[in-house]
């Protein structure tokens, strides 16, 4: 992983904070140094988080990009050495998409701040006029475009009669998934 192999911290953008807590937890728990800044914190606690960020003590910091474009955080970011910045769910900077954030366009500034520190950008649902519209407007026309398959074969879907829903919930869960999380 770029994020673990280059030096300085990685910045992850994500428009979700369930999400990024999940993703942390998940990384923490594997030894990875990971920690989260959105609005979910308190003050003592994102101030915890920067000092840490000052004295190098993560390997992968998600932020969402409201607080990432703040001036006051992109200064933060030029005193610390950052490994890349990887912008999740890009799909973002779509207009025309129902996760649209007015943010991830202004994301291009990233290229323009921090010059030699590589981006990417990821999506599961993107089609070509939304690849192209993230390209465009992350200014990435020089990056090279990796594309597999939407199959998501852990992912199905099964239309049943509804009839005490909680019975049928978990006995789906027991007989599908006894032991799981």
């Amino acid at each position: 992983d770029p994020a673990l192999l280059r030096p300085g911290v990685a910045i992850v953008v994500s428009p979700l904070i369930a999400l990024m807590h999940n993703q942390v937890a998940a990384l923490n728990q594997m030894g990875v140094r990971a920690a989260t800044l959105n609005s979910s914190l308190s003050f003592e606690a994102a101030a915890l988080v920067e000092q840490n960020l000052l004295m190098q003590q993560y390997d992968l910091l998600y932020v969402a990009p409201e607080r990432l474009l703040t001036p006051r955080f992109m200064r933060f970011l030029g005193q610390i050495p950052i490994a890349l910045f990887a912008i999740d769910e890009a799909h973002c900077v779509s207009q025309w998409g129902h996760d649209f954030r007015p943010e991830y366009s202004q994301l291009s500034v990233l290229q323009q701040r921090f010059l030699r520190v590589p981006r990417i950008a990821l999506t599961a649902t993107a089609d070509i006029d939304t690849r192209r519209e993230i390209v465009e407007k992350l200014q990435l026309a020089d990056a090279k475009i990796f594309i597999d398959s939407f199959d998501r074969p852990n992912i199905r879907y099964q239309v049943i009669d509804k009839a005490n829903s909680r019975m049928q919930l978990l006995n789906f869960i027991h007989t599908h998934h006894a032991g799981e999380a």
